[in-house]
């Protein structure tokens, strides 16, 4: 880099210094095996409460061996973007497999979460919409409420009557109005009221937009989300979801009408422009559904886990805030303390992220946890020893 470049991008050290000195930057930690309940990271054996992997699918052999045998028939590229000749067969059978588990007329699968989500946003609205979202939506739908152009409105979080009001103030202007929430909350672990959200959009014949990123594969009939958990099939216009939590794999879809199906498609720019899933994985992702059918003992032992865990955590005297779902939250508040609660968690064998601004509000540093089905009772008891010792340790619970 040239001397003039370097110069350029000096402020960037000073922003680094800061967050140093603050103990909050951290490099991220490097898992050596398998994504498990207990896994390897840094090279410890630890117990892993921060993965994504609420089923245990990842590493599922069923999964691997299907994904080995894409390989071998298809190879391991697509080699195109959809709209060429990028499109699989085995494309198209996953996403008349996720319609039908959602129970919409189709669905469409997109290279990510994120991308579902600010690719759809973007897609369907501009400068003469407004978006109403929840304060605590994901950084994808806060994205493509930019990307979009639209006006953003913001109502407190899960605060029914608030979103009443600013449907109130947009209508008259708006050409078209998006209300958006997460079905799950991913760091406060808590469900929103998808009924009075539904029922109040509704009013106002605004279109409704759940992100079930983190209620697929957790909530609802064999985990089919948020919208079956509270019995909403055919009032919801817009559903997304993601393939790289508790299906194990990789990927988003976005589920709803025909029609909104068939105009992603000409205009969703993620959609468009980037490559599509390899063959393994979509084969992996279809291995996954035949799994959630056929076996919901999983989601049961997911939710046993969820609760020995949380009363764990609470009789030791955490504050697990609002949390409804496996992802708890051990709310500590200073950003410091959270980071070091997590530091002495991994020295004593378990893993649980400390997080920090921006992620979450300043004055909500936490470490967030997520039990797995895969995770025993044997597991939760020494993870709750080592909260418990560490919590004592930097004077978070006495």
């Amino acid at each position: 880099m040239t001397e003039t470049g370097a110069s350029a991008l000096a402020f960037l050290d000073a922003e680094l210094s800061e967050l140093r000195a603050r103990g909050i930057f951290r490099y991220p930690r490097v898992l050596d095996s398998p994504q498990q309940a207990v896994a390897v990271v840094d090279g410890r054996k630890v117990i892993n409460l921060s993965s994504n992997n609420y089923l245990g699918l990842a590493n599922h052999p069923y999964l691997k061996e299907t994904a080995e045998k894409a390989v071998r028939d298809w190879g391991v590229g697509s080699g195109a973007v959809r709209p060429i000749i990028g499109t699989l067969r085995m494309h198209e059978e996953l996403e008349r497999r996720i319609a039908a588990f959602k129970k919409t007329e189709a669905a469409l699968v997109f290279q990510s979460g994120f991308t579902a989500n600010a690719g759809t946003v973007a897609a369907i609205l501009g400068k003469e919409d407004v978006i109403v979202s929840d304060e605590l939506n994901h950084a994808s739908i806060i994205d493509g409420c930019r990307l979009s152009r639209a006006e953003i409105r913001i109502f407190p979080h899960r605060d029914v009557e608030a979103l009443r009001r600013l449907l109130e103030e947009a209508r008259p202007k708006a050409r078209r109005i998006l209300v958006v929430t997460d079905g799950v909350f991913s760091m406060d672990g808590d469900i929103a009221p998808l009924p009075e959200i539904v029922r109040v959009a509704r009013e106002f014949g605004a279109i409704t937009m759940v992100d079930d990123a983190h209620a697929s594969g957790v909530l609802g009939k064999n985990g089919r989300g948020s919208v079956d958990h509270f019995g909403l099939h055919g009032q919801l216009d817009i559903q997304v979801g993601t393939l790289s939590k508790a299906i194990g794999v990789l990927g988003g879809y976005v589920a709803g009408s025909r029609s909104l199906i068939d105009y992603l498609i000409a205009r969703a720019r993620p959609f468009l422009f980037s490559t599509s899933h390899p063959p393994a994985v979509t084969a992996a992702c279809l291995a996954a559904f035949d799994l959630l059918e056929r076996e919901p003992e999983r989601i049961q032992r997911l939710w046993d886990n969820t609760r020995y865990f949380k009363d764990g955590l609470k009789r030791i005297g955490f504050d697990t805030g609002a949390s409804e779902t496996p992802i708890t939250p051990v709310i500590v508040g200073d950003e410091g303390k959270a980071m070091r609660l997590s530091d002495e968690l991994f020295d004593l064998g378990v893993f649980a992220q400390g997080i920090v601004y921006p992620t979450v509000p300043r004055g909500k540093a936490r470490v967030r946890t997520i039990v797995t089905a895969e995770h025993t009772r044997d597991d939760l008891d020494r993870a709750l020893e080592a909260f418990e010792q560490a919590g004592r340790r930097i004077g978070v619970v006495s």
